[in-house]
């Protein structure tokens, strides 16, 4: 297998969209690597989960799947045998029956991180402010006006459901660690990719490094492609 037969699928986190991916899409694109991004409702663990497996089937052939933050929780749980690896990018992995919010709670925040709570309507928004102090706070004025002007809410349905035996056990992995992350502690970050065995790529970037330091994440899923086509 080369690397340009595979398929990198990126699954977007809470709060965003598949345009956070576009920086490092045109990355992979000008480095001969195929790239498309699944969107995901964020109405249910299920539901996201069930998104990224019809891109999957639409993709056809070996893929390997990127997930950032809660995405790393969704790719870690399809189940098709296309999948040959997984890259998580500051991405929350939990193990056979934890949730998200396991991992995610697992240590005292940062004293930036935002405080999370439904609305009226039961979705999780991300206070505006958060955006350039927790979210990505390495963005531009007008980036981060942007995160939060097209930002999505998340279903507490995504994150209190435990998980079933976790894809990263059976494929290999890779691991952007987030030093500089506000919102998923690089202590909690550097837990998961241990207990995984990921391979770990470790830099001083933010929460949405794809957007802030996309080079990062390319340099990443190209070292993955090599891999599982070496």
């Amino acid at each position: 297998m080369l690397a340009a037969d595979l398929t990198f699928i990126l699954a977007h986190g809470a709060w965003a969209d598949g345009s956070s991916w576009s920086k490092v899409i045109t990355g992979l694109l000008h480095r001969g690597i195929k790239a498309v991004t699944a969107p995901l409702p964020l109405t249910s663990l299920a539901d996201d989960v069930a998104a990224v497996e019809r891109t999957v089937e639409r993709v056809g052939g070996p893929v390997v799947l990127v997930g950032h933050a809660y995405a790393g929780a969704v790719v870690g749980s399809v189940r098709s045998p296309e999948v040959k690896g997984l890259v998580y990018v500051t991405a929350l992995a939990p193990d056979e029956g934890e949730t998200v919010a396991d991992v995610f709670y697992r240590t005292e925040p940062h004293p930036l991180a935002p405080h999370l709570a439904p609305d009226a309507h039961g979705w999780i928004w991300l206070p505006e402010s958060a955006f350039a102090k927790a979210f990505a706070p390495d963005a531009s004025e007008d980036g981060q006006a942007m995160l939060a002007a097209v930002q999505r809410p998340i279903s507490p349905a995504c994150i209190t459901v435990p998980v079933a035996r976790p894809l990263w056990k059976d494929v290999p992995s890779w691991y952007l660690v987030a030093a500089q992350d506000r919102m998923i502690v690089e202590e909690t970050q550097r837990f998961m990719a241990a207990r995984m065995n990921a391979t770990v790529v470790a830099h001083p970037v933010d929460h949405t490094p794809g957007v802030t330091a996309p080079d990062t994440v390319v340099d990443l899923i190209l070292q993955a492609a090599h891999g599982i086509a070496g």
